[in-house]
């Protein structure tokens, strides 16, 4: 009962947008009825004389004008090439069992089974529909294999009519993540959405809408000449006309359509529905973690994680220990992993771990010299150890460029190098009378312009010197005293900020193209514009508190690794970690933060000195 009346509101919203496409029609059609009407009367003689001739040329100019512009909106419409998710296409001879699973779920569902199945790295399932002929059409082995093994009513004229079902799109995490079982129990109500999509309404009033959808996009695009400005400004008015008739009734529509799949799924496996939901939530939360603290500082570094979905369900065994929880958790790993659906699973976590490094941080579309995949045990030396040292190297350059003096300690003989110690001196030396806010600034602009930047402060660098400034003020407050625990802590913040943007500036552009062989699964570059990346940024950028903070905890690891056998290491719900004699070092990040904050060295000299750390002893970079 609940499965008809979804199905009868969809219908009637489907309907609705139907009818506004229909009034939208007759609105263009109007005057060339009206015209039609003169035209006729004055050929016949019924409408002559007067004025008439005059209104009867004036109406199919009109007429004229109106078809016109409605025939190139109509065509704007047709050929704008609604959007498509990235994902990575799974071929069934790739993925057999669960192609099955897919189909044999569609079976008791008594529902058309979806035409194709994808991956996309998130945690969510959803129904997409890829029959826009930009898209181009479905491949023949989908729909033909599993439409046919289900078989075909009617004949083959019949079946080349019919429209083809939507592509099953499936979060990657799931399938590391999750059972069998748990997998199937997920996307019974989203298999179960192909029942209402193959109604001939609701597939008519969606189409109009993503239809719309694309050409707004279509013209909001930067045109390069008036004309064709303002050609699209008037397409553009009138499709957000549309849309917004649509709106209200396409979102009930959707809302029928959910409410008859989640209405026809629960006769299937509602009881381990329950369990699963529970596994999503928990997939999530270790994707994201995974995502921000593991994946992001080897993005930074150029170097991709190739099994980002193996590392969620070590991300979530982990947590699982840490929670007391492993004894349950352990019960359930013992059964047959939703992965094990896949031939070659670790080709598929690669394929959807490199199109996760282009949505979330916006990488190249292909594996190259500054763009290398690596493994997970390899981590900790390719990803950890650079990153520390990089960030140190970039602090030392910081302080070069303003003018830092290294430690003068004669019983020292490679003074000189790079220290912990002359961070240290440098964090928490007072400043002197003489220097204010005013005198800093230009300081810091002058060593900026040549020294980081490489432009003589007489060659105007209005770009630099604006984001200099606007790390100033923002370090500094609006009442002068600075946020952080002295002036010169403020300026290594802002100075560090304004490298680190240079860099990124100076890095080259994002390589796009395709990504994969036609061997081997890959993600569809060609089915997407890849102009704005990252489509989703993980993070907001860092302010010169965390990249001070940052900066100073990697001079921190590198000097016990380099004077105290430290080493680096992966945890894998917080990312890089020092480990001295196997264990993560603790309570490192709140002492560089007394230090940064306020300027108090003591909780991190007495940490140093636990751990047998000699600050006064050159480290190694990059």
């Amino acid at each position: 009962m609940g499965v008809e009346v979804g199905a009868q509101a969809a219908r009637s919203r489907a309907l609705a947008v139907l009818r506004i496409r229909s009034r939208a029609l007759a609105v263009a059609l109007l005057p060339a009825a009206v015209a039609v009407v003169l035209l006729v009367g004055g050929s016949t003689g019924h409408i002559t004389g007067g004025s008439w001739p005059v209104t009867r040329w004036i109406v199919t100019v009109l007429a004229a004008l109106v078809l016109l512009a409605a025939a190139g909106i109509a065509l704007v419409v047709a050929r704008a090439r609604p959007a498509v998710s990235p994902t990575v296409p799974i071929a069934e001879a790739s993925a057999p069992d669960l192609y099955r699973l897919v189909r044999d779920l569609a079976d008791r569902l008594d529902v058309p089974p979806p035409s194709a199945i994808a991956l996309t790295p998130d945690c969510d399932s959803w129904l997409e529909d890829r029959t826009h002929p930009a898209h181009g059409p479905p491949p023949p082995e989908y729909r033909d294999e599993i439409a046919g093994a289900r078989g075909l009513s009617g004949g083959a004229g019949r079946a080349r009519r019919a429209p083809a079902a939507p592509v099953l799109v499936i979060g990657s995490p799931f399938l590391w993540w999750m059972r069998v079982g748990e997998l199937r129990a997920v996307l019974a109500p989203v298999v179960a959405g192909t029942g209402p999509s193959a109604h001939p309404d609701i597939a008519a009033a969606r189409r109009f809408v993503r239809g719309l959808d694309a050409a707004v996009a279509v013209t909001s695009e930067p045109a390069r000449g008036p004309l064709v400005r303002t050609v699209l400004a008037g397409v553009g008015w009138v499709t957000r006309l549309l849309l917004r008739s649509c709106r209200g009734h396409a979102a009930e529509m959707e809302r029928g359509v959910a409410a008859a799949a989640a209405e026809r799924a629960q006769a299937v496996d509602y009881g381990l529905r329950i369990v699963a939901q529970e596994q999503v939530g928990l997939a999530y939360a270790g994707w994201d973690r995974l995502l921000t603290r593991v994946a992001l500082p080897a993005w930074r570094m150029g170097r991709w994680p190739a099994r980002l979905d193996v590392g969620v369900v070590a991300a979530l065994t982990e947590l699982s220990r840490r929670d007391r929880l492993a004894e349950g958790f352990a019960s359930r790993l013992g059964e047959r992993p939703a992965c094990d659906l896949l031939e070659e699973p670790g080709s598929v976590d690669e394929a959807a771990s490199l199109l996760a490094a282009r949505l979330f941080h916006g990488g190249p579309a292909e594996p190259g010299p500054d763009w290398a995949p690596v493994d997970w045990q390899e981590y900790p030396d390719e990803v950890v150890d650079r990153t520390w040292r990089t960030e140190a190297a970039r602090l030392h350059r910081v302080l070069d460029a303003l003018g830092v003096r290294h430690p003068t300690d004669p019983t020292q003989p490679d003074q000189g190098g790079p220290t912990l110690a002359r961070v240290l001196d440098h964090l928490t030396a007072p400043a002197t009378p003489a220097t204010d806010d005013a005198d800093l600034s230009v300081d810091r602009r002058e060593a900026y312009g040549e020294r980081a930047t490489g432009v003589s402060p007489n060659e105007t660098e209005t770009e630099t010197e604006a984001e200099v400034e606007t790390e100033v003020e923002e370090e500094v407050g609006e009442d002068g005293e600075p946020v952080l625990g002295s002036e010169r802590t403020a300026a290594l913040a802002a100075g560090l900020s304004a490298e680190l943007a240079h860099e990124e500036a100076a890095a080259p552009a994002v390589a796009s193209g395709p990504g994969g062989g036609a061997e081997q699964p890959g993600p569809d570059w060609s089915f997407w514009d890849d102009g704005m990346l990252p489509l989703f940024p993980l993070q907001p950028p860092r302010s010169g508190r965390e990249l001070l903070a940052d900066h100073v905890t990697a001079m921190v690891c590198c000097a016990a690794m380099d004077t105290a056998g430290a080493a680096p290491g992966l945890d894998w719900l917080d990312g890089p970690a020092l480990l001295v004699d196997g264990v993560r070092a603790a309570d490192l990040g709140p002492r560089v933060l007394t230090l940064v904050e306020d300027g108090d060295p003591e909780p991190l000299r007495d940490w140093l000195r636990q751990l047998g750390v000699r600050p006064e002893k050159p480290v190694r970079l990059v």
